[in-house]
């Protein structure tokens, strides 16, 4: 992020960090005084609170500042809290954050308690006349990587640590003779080697002392004698030199990498996306993002959500089309397989209930259920299933693209792509849901639960707006494979037999004249010996199990397929089970247009085995 630009200037800004090790309690009491007194004052920054002290980088105007010090230094434990203080012109921070942590610098050892006991201070001045005099001792910056790399003392040791809950792991790499040398540790303001400087004793270190308020108490007190470079800091200065003045470094908003102006020449420098540090080739990144991507994933679906057991709530709206019906008659036509005792047994557990909200007092009652009222638009009931489990699906969901507008995926089967009948938790977006969040995800198309192949997403709902309108008026071209019974003679064909809308056996659908019109273009690729061809199928419209309808009223039914069957046989089943074979269609291939560069693109899953 380049920091010449970030904000305007507004004229002085008093910039202060600060913390203290102090016993405090009621934290809640003390998060919420000190977000109003910041609103009030106009304050920005961050202020953390733990029962351990706090620890707080704050800036504004220089009158307003030093209020916010009265105010916490009227708080018991907090009376010398004392703040290092620098100028810019400019605010350099976005926002005002007061919160509370267990620790107010994480470190994640039991038994380190600055407020008792922390390492001898040695005063800035101190250490450099201990180094002007050529004193055997041993520099250890504490600090991450990535902060040694702007600056550090001539000649010291670092930590060669990420994150400060490492450190404990890097002292245990120190040889033992070091046990015996005088450690002198440093980090940007102290902080840090409160909780070092008692760990180092513990674990044998005999004369250890920490920098009195850090690297920039020594540039305010001595400058920059013995130090070399500037010294990274948590706000959008990224970093001061000696003088305590912002330097030229920039950091990089992609992967947080400070950058010397050298750096922030080169080519592979592009504010807001990459630095020389994190450039990788397109693919490179993708490939990246992906694996971690399917690493969560397999932690999300293992074991399987919908295997432990839950109460499923489902909702029940009336619409006008039911207005005037008894609940049982909506029950009835909604969920065919429940009998009626079994909505009763419902209603009389509270298990059913329904839901009025009442706007003006802003409150939410759960009433009985009158079953032989007549219902009216607009009511809203509530269903409960407790002890709900669902069957098993497949879980070998690939994720072949993703970029800031779509994620492309390889659905396997079965596995319904959205909640629905016996599947909720175990379900595609109910999946992907838990490995983007908090981004919530749309589908922009569907596939039958036993389907396997290309899905598409969209990650915004402007994207969706762009997206999902082009496979409603058929602007997509689809390309399935699809494994039948029989040999057609033709090695090309249409259907165009129109589809109707309303469910029959299992919830499928029939040709119908006065139906939808429908298109749907079948190519041989093989008449196998076992009696079955492997077709390509393109879809011209999307309607309701389309292709697995025409080809079967063709007499060439899918192979695998629960619902039409050889024979011209229709069952209620819908989604197969785990361990059946699997129905042969598979959504090979799409083609649409991208809503961000508006260039075609194609995505497709590789064929499946019975396909090969």
């Amino acid at each position: 992020m380049n920091t010449t630009t970030v904000l305007p200037d507004t004229g002085p800004v008093l910039n202060i960090s600060s913390y203290l090790f102090a016993p405090l309690s009621d934290l809640k009491r003390l998060r919420d005084s000190l977000r109003r007194t910041c609103r009030r004052l106009d304050l920005r920054g961050t202020i953390l609170l733990s029962t351990e002290g706090i620890n707080l980088f704050v800036a504004g105007p220089d009158e307003n500042v030093q209020k916010l010090l009265d105010k916490l230094r009227q708080v018991p434990g907090l009376e010398k809290l004392e703040a290092k203080e620098s100028f810019t012109s400019y605010q350099p921070f976005r926002r005002m954050l007061v919160k509370i942590k267990k620790e107010i610098i994480a470190f994640g050892i039991d038994g380190i308690e600055p407020a008792q006991r922390t390492a001898p201070k040695l005063p800035p001045a101190q250490l450099k006349q201990w180094l002007d005099d050529g004193k055997p001792l041993m520099l250890y910056d504490v600090r991450n990587d990535y902060e040694v790399k702007v600056g550090t003392f001539a000649g010291a040791v670092p930590a060669g640590i990420d994150t400060f809950r490492d450190f404990p792991k890097a002292v245990s790499g120190l040889p033992d003779d070091a046990k015996q040398t005088p450690v002198v540790m440093f980090c940007t303001g102290g902080i840090r080697c409160e909780k070092a400087g008692p760990f180092m004793q513990q674990a044998g270190f005999q004369e250890v002392y920490q920098l009195e308020g850090g690297i920039l108490k020594y540039f305010e007190l001595v400058g920059g004698d013995h130090y070399q470079g500037d010294c990274f800091v948590f706000d959008q200065r990224v970093a001061v030199d000696p003088q305590l003045q912002e330097s030229a470094i920039a950091q990089c908003f992609a992967c947080q990498a400070p950058l010397t102006p050298e750096e922030q020449k080169s080519p592979l420098y592009v504010p807001g996306q990459s630095c020389p540090h994190c450039f990788k080739s397109t693919q490179q990144a993708m490939a990246a993002v992906v694996a971690r991507r399917q690493e969560k994933l397999k932690k999300v679906t293992t074991p399987l959500p919908g295997s432990i057991p839950y109460t499923n709530t489902r909702r029940l709206y009336v619409s006008s089309e039911q207005k005037g019906k008894t609940l049982f008659e909506v029950l009835a036509k909604k969920v065919p397989a429940a009998s009626q005792g079994f909505w009763e047994r419902m209603m009389a557990q509270r298990l059913m209930v329904e839901i009025v909200e009442h706007q003006d007092e802003r409150l939410v009652e759960y009433r009985a259920v009158d079953s032989n009222a007549p219902l009216t638009p607009g009511q809203h009931f509530e269903l409960r299933y407790p002890g709900t489990t669902e069957p098993d699906v497949s879980t070998d969901l690939q994720i072949l693209y993703e970029d800031t507008a779509l994620v492309v995926v390889n659905k396997p089967a079965p596995l319904p792509m959205h909640p629905c009948g016996r599947f909720n938790k175990n379900s595609l977006i109910s999946f992907l849901e838990q490995v983007y969040h908090p981004q919530k995800l749309r589908i922009a198309h569907r596939l039958d639960a036993n389907t396997t192949g290309v899905a598409v997403l969209s990650r915004t709902s402007a994207v969706a707006r762009q997206v999902q309108p082009q496979f409603e008026q058929g602007r997509v071209e689809k390309r399935y494979l699809a494994r039948v019974y029989g040999h057609p003679t033709e090695d090309s064909f249409i259907c165009e037999e129109p589809i109707g809308t309303s469910r029959v056996t299992g919830g499928g659908r029939r040709v119908e004249e006065g139906g939808q019109s429908a298109r749907t273009d079948f190519v041989v690729r093989a008449r196998l010996e076992d009696g079955t061809a492997l077709l390509e199928v393109s879809p011209k419209t999307g309607r309701t199990n389309q292709i697995r309808l025409h080809i079967w009223h063709l007499g060439f039914p899918i192979v695998g397929d629960p619902m039409y069957q050889q024979g011209g046989v229709m069952q209620e089943k819908q989604t197969l089970g785990i361990d059946e074979p699997p129905m042969c269609l598979h959504a090979w291939e799409v083609t649409f247009r991208h809503p961000q560069t508006n260039e075609m693109v194609t995505f497709q899953a590789p064929a499946p085995a019975w396909a090969e």
